[in-house]
């Protein structure tokens, strides 16, 4: 069986979204920057399809805009929806087909513009009503349309986390992210993008001046409900970005920055989807014949800083190799990009620290979850 290569792996900055640089950048924008330079050193007619994770999109497959627009006239594309975790399911579809020996270089990854996705209506009675497609039926301890409950306060609940240990976590995401843009680290993974405000080549949500007090000092999402404790601090961002990684099989001989070793997706009760990560991570391991104690580092989305902090606790997994370089509070959290974004950041990290064993893992809406095993060879 072939084995699955990542011969590329870049990323936009991440913007700020309605009032960041890329705010008036569509998501076929992004995709077509991301794929076009994630396919710059490849042979074009060696390229298999193009798989593009997209949350807010739906029905014109950005991901096959995305290649014509790149010069990729005769490649295919696939538009994939798992919600946040759906750029990670592009790479692991991608991966899936490679090790099947069904297409030999795949380029996959995510794309997400919160500024300017579109705004849908559907007919209710005579009239017509704002609508956007939910992640599951909607229940009181479990509503379709608040994350803040069923991934955020749930989660915390359930593993105990208090509103002092997400502030705490959500301050270290913006010092590392803070942290790694100032040494460079990012500085292999991103390409700068040309947008209507300049040139955009650096993250900018993370927040230099967030303190613990300015943390602690904001209101909670709501009051209503005893003891909550999820902010807009210790959530993540609404954001703009893409991502994407060029899979290929080893048997075409590219120079290989990682290999694709295991994945799992999960489904838990839509009333705990910050806890799906707990199940998916150990899944993936198993699959890779690899344990808690071979990961050197994880990537575990901050889509709210206690379903973080819950995973890390409830797997006992030490923060010290967790989102070293921020997550979803401090970086942000373009959706539908954010799982290809986790797995380049790694990949990269990986590379920097000398190679070793990386997880990506994430919630997703509805109570799903997925994670990713990459190896990183030594450079």
């Amino acid at each position: 069986m072939p084995e699955a290569v990542i011969v590329s792996a870049l990323r936009t900055p991440i913007g700020t979204a309605g009032k960041g640089t890329l705010r008036d950048t569509t998501a076929f924008d992004l995709a077509h920057h991301v794929v076009a330079e994630t396919a710059k050193d490849l042979d074009p007619s060696a390229i298999d399809d193009v798989i593009l994770g997209e949350g807010l999109y739906g029905g014109g497959v950005i991901a096959r805009h995305a290649a014509i627009t790149a010069g990729l006239t005769t490649v295919p594309g696939l538009a994939l929806n798992r919600h946040c975790a759906a750029g990670q399911s592009a790479v692991q579809t991608a991966a899936a087909s490679i090790r099947a020996g069904m297409d030999e270089l795949i380029i996959a990854g995510g794309v997400n513009s919160a500024s300017t996705s579109p705004r849908s209506l559907m007919r209710s009675g005579e009239d017509w009503v704002p609508w956007n497609s939910p992640t599951h039926p909607d229940r009181p301890d479990a509503p379709n349309r608040d994350m803040s409950i069923t991934v955020g306060w749930n989660a915390a609940v359930e593993a105990g986390v208090t509103r002092e240990e997400m502030d705490a976590w959500a301050l270290r995401s913006h010092r590392n992210a803070i942290a790694a843009i100032d040494e460079g680290r990012f500085k292999e993974e991103i390409v700068p993008i040309d947008t209507p405000h300049g040139v955009f080549a650096v993250d900018e949500h993370p927040r230099r001046d967030t303190t613990l007090e300015k943390l602690a000092s904001l209101k909670v999402l709501h009051p209503e409900i005893e003891g909550f404790s999820i902010t807009a601090g210790n959530a993540c961002g609404a954001n703009d970005g893409a991502a994407a990684l060029a899979i290929a099989s080893d048997r075409l001989g590219l120079p290989a920055l990682g290999y694709v070793r295991s994945w799992a997706s999960v489904a838990v009760d839509p009333a705990i989807t910050g806890l799906a990560p707990v199940q998916a991570i150990p899944k993936a391991l198993r699959r890779a014949g690899l344990t808690f104690c071979d990961v050197d580092l994880y990537e575990i989305n901050e889509a709210f800083a206690a379903m973080c902090v819950a995973t890390v606790k409830l797997l006992d997994i030490d923060p010290d190799k967790v989102n070293v370089s921020g997550s979803g509070c401090g970086l942000g959290h373009p959706v539908a990009a954010t799982g290809a974004r986790m797995l380049v950041t790694l990949v990269h990290e990986l590379r920097r620290r000398g190679g070793g064993i990386g997880v990506a893992a994430m919630c997703a809406g509805g109570g799903m979850g997925s994670a990713t095993v990459i190896e990183v060879p030594a450079p």
